[in-house]
């Protein structure tokens, strides 16, 4: 059984604590946290609350985080996109609307849930539900992810994120018209004090860079290259929406008023990594999905 300590924030009292501890794991629901809570895995300042108690500033939140019950993640046979395969690592492009790996409320049909049914060897270093799984991307994201079929493979993957010498290249849409060619965004991302579910530039929270170039301006709208130089939760999305450019269809950070796209208009293009056990680098492109190509065709006629 896992234990967290965590110590209220001053800007976080007065929130219930099923709403706050739900936020501070990275896949805790709040029904999850509201059921630790009756089961007594969850005290304030040593005592035992309920779910609607109000937290106040330095309260100390003590969680002991029950031991995940056995799942078994069905294999599913899929028509997985692969561009690269070998007994090490495995590079797969992701179509919109795909979870990655199983969570609550998406158990089945998941990349992970595909590529166990396509190859038997995955890194088991993130457990059960999240097999070779070396880095993500958002459901309603598109495009490529490199995937480790051993442990090794996966420490060596992981250590190149940490080094900053992966390739991360994405194609985004975005709302106004960026004057600029190129830019950077060096801003800090973390969770956001106030909407605990989403991320936001702030000050506390880890670095953040992204380069971006112009690629065409489609008024109001502008269609960007983004190159990532760090792999925070919902980078792109995060620093667009902070420099006033939010993401085409973002549900989370864009506006309501925006085209019809079922989610952020966002692709994973290249994708470059030293291979984990040749040390040979090497680069793959995904052609932009069909919805982007005709969504940027349309924006040019009627532009």
């Amino acid at each position: 059984m896992e234990k967290v300590d965590y110590r209220v924030k001053e800007e976080e009292s007065g929130e219930r604590i099923d709403k706050l501890v739900a936020a501070i794991g990275e896949n805790w629901s709040r029904s999850q946290v509201q059921q630790w809570i009756k089961d007594g895995h969850i005290s304030v300042n040593g005592e035992s609350v309920k779910a609607n108690y109000k937290c106040s500033s330095n309260d100390l939140i003590v969680i002991q985080v029950p031991d995940p019950e056995p799942l078994d993640v069905e294999p599913e046979e899929m028509d997985l996109d692969i561009y690269y395969e070998d007994g090490d690592v495995l590079v797969v492009n992701k179509p919109k609307g795909m979870v990655v790996h199983p969570a609550p409320g998406h158990p089945s049909g998941t990349l992970v849930n595909g590529l166990m049914a396509h190859c038997k060897d995955l890194s088991g270093i993130n457990g059960v539900l999240r097999p070779g799984i070396v880095h993500r991307i958002d459901k309603d994201t598109s495009g490529l992810l490199m995937v480790a079929k051993n442990d090794q493979a996966h420490e060596k993957l992981v250590q190149q994120l940490v080094d900053k010498t992966v390739t991360r290249k994405y194609f985004a849409l975005v709302h106004g018209v960026i004057p600029h060619d190129h830019g950077t965004i060096d801003a800090p991302i973390g969770r956001d004090p106030i909407e605990r579910q989403s991320m936001a530039v702030n000050e506390k929270g880890k670095l953040a860079v992204t380069h971006f170039t112009v690629l065409e301006r489609l008024e109001p709208y502008t269609f960007l290259e983004c190159t990532l130089e760090t792999g925070r939760t919902h980078q792109i999305r995060v620093h667009m929406k902070y420099i006033g450019h939010p993401l085409v269809g973002d549900p989370k950070y864009g506006p309501r008023n925006t085209l019809s796209t079922d989610g952020q208009v966002l692709h994973a293009g290249v994708l470059g990594f030293l291979h984990p056990r040749i040390g040979e680098y090497k680069e793959f492109s995904a052609p932009l999905p069909d919805y982007f190509i005709q969504l940027l065709n349309k924006l040019r006629q009627n532009h």
